[in-house]
């Protein structure tokens, strides 16, 4: 952890209920200035994570994330609010930060976590706290914090249940390949977006996060090292599990086989916009919200499939579309009619490129998928379709 600073009188002030604890003190305080913590996004997770980190004096906080706030962020993300809602993230969590604390250091990333920038972004800071919602970036932050030896502060969260863990191999605990050596099969476990989140779930699992960041950095109490906590908020049950290191490990093992980073879309059995050769396109064909809507005002046959699920339809449709749930398209093609071109789209176009590739599995010829989905329809078609 970072070398000490000194506190200014103000700092003293503001302070003053974690220096009256014989347990923190000035010295925890100062290592706090001095500390450097990234967080990967700035959303459900990354909002709670990133105010208390504020808030408790961290010197500096690096957020990356390339989103802009949407209206169906706000009943999680505190970070922003109603006034910010078009604002890319990174702007309305710089001012909600230096609001709460004007003595902290903010570190703007207006960018993708990739395999080509991660390592250079992780090495200028302490301690990582991975706020994302998916397995590529999951994978990619564990290894490259194996290998720059950082603590990589992971969260997860989905409807009603969250969990929370420190891996850090280099302080002789697992790696999050050693719990989950492969990702699970696409599409098997949803997004928030897909299965939904109960709003409060974050602001606890991401007040966890910070507080395994402030006492890795104070070196305070038994962090999460070696443990998975895990709680139903139904319930209100919490329970930990043991983690072990595993020695076959590929990244954090005794004889590692992955060094450097890797194409971890491909390694999650997505697709990878780097390395995407044209036929690897051509697999997919896509249309724009533009020539879909050409198409339908062309009055030529065509079947417009919605794979969203059905709380998804009841806040925005494009007027026309069948509907089939992504999971529940194996066993029903024969809803769908083959006589005709055959249009899938989703909310933003992930999902029913998924769809698409299945429906060519089954046989299907003429399919598309719409790129940027709804979403893509709403800002470029047609405004009244709500934006989510």
């Amino acid at each position: 952890m970072p070398s000490s600073s000194h506190l200014t009188p103000a700092e003293l002030r503001r302070y003053a209920r974690h220096l009256s604890m014989p347990e923190f003190g000035v010295e925890a305080q100062e290592k706090l200035k001095a500390a450097r913590v990234l967080c990967i996004g700035a959303g459900g997770l990354g909002s709670p994570v990133t105010m208390y980190l504020a808030a408790a004096g961290v010197g500096t906080i690096g957020i990356i994330d390339a989103d802009v706030v949407e209206e169906s962020n706000l009943q999680r993300q505190l970070l922003h609010g109603t006034s910010d809602v078009g604002r890319t993230k990174l702007e309305s969590a710089q001012k909600r930060l230096h609001d709460i604390n004007p003595n902290v250091q903010v570190e703007l990333h207006p960018l993708r976590f990739t395999s080509e920038n991660a390592m250079d972004l992780v090495a200028k800071y302490d301690v990582v706290i991975d706020g994302t919602d998916n397995f590529p970036t999951r994978y990619l932050s564990n290894d490259v914090c194996v290998f720059l030896k950082k603590p990589n502060i992971y969260g997860s969260i989905l409807r009603f249940e969250g969990q929370c863990s420190v891996f850090a191999s280099h302080l002789e605990g697992p790696c999050y390949r050693c719990m989950a050596p492969q990702p699970p099969p696409p599409g098997l476990v949803p997004s928030c977006a897909e299965g939904g989140v109960l709003g409060v779930l974050p602001g606890l699992i991401g007040t966890m996060q910070a507080t395994e960041a402030i006492k890795l950095i104070t070196g305070i109490g038994q962090p999460l090292v070696g443990r998975l906590l895990h709680v139903d908020t139904l319930s209100m049950k919490f329970r930990t599990f043991n983690l072990r290191r595993d020695p076959e490990c590929p990244v954090c093992g005794d004889h590692p086989s992955i060094i450097e980073p890797i194409d971890y879309e491909g390694f999650c059995g997505l697709p990878s916009p780097k390395s995407m050769s044209t036929e690897t396109k051509d697999a997919i064909p896509a249309m724009t919200v533009q020539e879909l809507q050409e198409l339908r005002e062309s009055g030529a046959p065509f079947t417009l499939l919605d794979v969203r699920e059905a709380f998804e339809r009841d806040i925005a449709i494009i007027e026309g579309a069948e509907h089939i749930p992504l999971g529940q398209l194996g066993e029903r093609l024969e809803e769908i009619p083959r006589d005709k071109k055959l249009v899938v789209h989703c909310k933003s176009g992930g999902r029913s490129a998924k769809a698409v590739g299945l429906l060519r599995e089954a046989g299907f010829d003429d399919v598309w998928n719409v790129t940027g989905g709804i979403n893509a329809w709403s800002k470029e078609i047609d405004p009244s379709v709500a934006l989510y």
